[in-house]
Parts: C-alpha cells; sequence; structure tokens
C-alpha cells in the first residue's frame, strides 16, 4: 500500500508546573504561595500497559498484552514499518479475543507467507487515513442519518452506527458486526480505537 499521500501529524503535550515562595524577614509573617496546577491526565491502559501519545501504534501496540496477536500480524503482513510512520491513522484494533473468533486453521494459514495478500487486505481495511476521535465519528454520523461512511486504506468502506449502551458498532463489506470497546487511545502518528471482532473486506 502506498501511504505517502497523507499528511504527518504528530501531536506531543507538555505539563509545566511552577511554586513561589518567599522568605519572610524576622518580624514578618508570609503566606507561603504557590501556583495551583492540575495534575497531568494519566495515560490511558490497554492490556495493562500504559499508552503513551508519545510514540507510535505500533511501539504502543507491543506493549499491550491483549493486541499481542495483532502485533504479530502487521509483523506478518510486513505493515509495522508503516504504521510506525507519520501517518495519521485512524486504526480499529482487533484485540486477541477478536482473533480468537476466526476459526484456528484460517488464522494460521493468514499468518503464513502464502497469506501475506490476504493478510494484508484485512489488516488495512482496519485503517482510516486522518485521526478520527469518537466524537469525529459521531459528529459524521449526526450528519449522515446515523451513519458515519469511513474509507479505509484498503479500499472499502466501513460504516459506524450508534450500538446499545452507548456503544458504537462498525459494520463491515459483508454484513458483519464489530463493537468499540474502547475508544479515543492517542497515538503521536493517529489515533486506535480497540475493537472485539475483526473486520472482513469483501
Amino acid at each position: 500500500m502506498k501511504f505517502n499521500r497523507y499528511a504527518a501529524l504528530a501531536a506531543a503535550s507538555t505539563a509545566a508546573f511552577a511554586l513561589a515562595a518567599c522568605t519572610p524577614a524576622a518580624d514578618e509573617t508570609a503566606p507561603a504561595e504557590a501556583a495551583a496546577v492540575a495534575p497531568a491526565a494519566a495515560e490511558p491502559m490497554v492490556g495493562g500497559a500504559p499508552m503513551s501519545p508519545n510514540e507510535t501504534i505500533v511501539a504502543n501496540a507491543a506493549k499491550a498484552s491483549n493486541l499481542t496477536t495483532l502485533v504479530s500480524a502487521v509483523q506478518a503482513a510486513g505493515l509495522a514499518e508503516t504504521l510506525s510512520g507519520t501517518g495519521p491513522f485512524t486504526v480499529f484494533a482487533p484485540d486477541n479475543a477478536a482473533f480468537e473468533k476466526i476459526p484456528a486453521a484460517t488464522r494460521t494459514a493468514l499468518l503464513a507467507p502464502a497469506g501475506k495478500a490476504d493478510l494484508t487486505k484485512i489488516l488495512t481495511y482496519h485503517v482510516v487515513p486522518g485521526r478520527l476521535t469518537a466524537a469525529d465519528i459521531a459528529s459524521q454520523a449526526q450528519a449522515n442519518g446515523g451513519v458515519a461512511t469511513l474509507t479505509t486504506v484498503q479500499g472499502e468502506t466501513l460504516k459506524v452506527s450508534a450500538g446499545p449502551n452507548n456503544t458504537w458498532v462498525i459494520t463491515d463489506s459483508k454484513g458483519g458486526a464489530s463493537t468499540i470497546t474502547q475508544a479515543d487511545v492517542a497515538q503521536s502518528n493517529g489515533m486506535v480505537h480497540v475493537v472485539d471482532t475483526v473486520l472482513m473486506p469483501n
């Protein structure tokens, strides 16, 4: 796949802390002063590991215990370098349980060298150019009758609509459904949304 047409976007945030103190003279009392600073937001946890917004999609995924199959698949398809690039990319990342829904023989075949083309097709179907937050997807859905249509790097589309219990459900080209179980995991080169089912293109 050629990804070089997409603009690079990297985001990093820093927090500054300031403290001011006065030393009183012998006969004087002066109140101590300190600037009140809100604590930095905690990094989201995926698979028991903190996801740093300063690291790439691949670097963060490699730390998550529930994304090990996805990482292996990305490596087998030769996409690790691409997904470590500037992007930005939005990735709907199937967790290990999602891959386990695929028959074991099919998983083995996809991860074998002979299955590289099919595996690449499936994985790039989970990638959308740009950095899309859940709010962005919701806004698109609201503007289009409740369904956001996203064109993937693979070329086919995904349909995203509101599901039960305040979830978002992605419908693939074959009519299969996958639920976003963890949204808005920021990366230096995009955004990750963890999903519970592997999406399948035609």
